[in-house]
């Protein structure tokens, strides 16, 4: 006959007030944004942390925020296309459509080239209609 487990199953079972229970009650993504902001105050320059925080940001809705990292990102990172491609994507949620295309382009120009993706990527989507855009996939597409 196997033991019980003497492992609490839920996080009521847990001590109140404890570091197990504060885990088990919280997201995934709250998880994480706490994670990569402690990593990122020891290791500001982590490229690869700044990129998942910027999007983990975003998820929250914390757009402003995600868009100061992907700002960062940038500058860290000055030829990286992907870099400046969600730097584009943020201004593109945050309604500035001068600067998401001025973005995009400069990604494009640096090799970023999955169109099929851009087409379909929902963080563009304020941008579909604007004819900036649609110039860009014309242009690009032709070559």
């Amino acid at each position: 006959m196997p033991f019980p487990s003497k492992r609490p199953q839920t996080a009521a079972e847990l001590n109140r007030g404890s570091l197990l229970a504060q885990l088990a009650e919280r997201s995934q993504l709250d998880f994480e944004l706490t994670f990569y902001g402690d990593l990122l105050r020891r290791m500001p320059d982590y490229s690869d942390a700044l990129r998942a925080q910027a999007g983990n940001l975003t998820t929250k809705g914390l757009l402003k925020e995600g868009l100061l990292i992907d700002q960062v990102l940038v500058k860290l990172r000055p030829s990286d296309p992907d870099a400046h491609y969600n730097l584009a994507c943020r201004y593109a949620l945050m309604l500035q459509p001068d600067l998401a295309i001025e973005t995009l382009r400069q990604a494009v120009a640096l090799g970023y080239s999955d169109f099929r993706y851009m087409i379909q990527d929902r963080d563009l989507e304020s941008l579909r209609k604007d004819s900036r855009f649609r110039a860009l996939l014309r242009e690009y597409a032709e070559q």
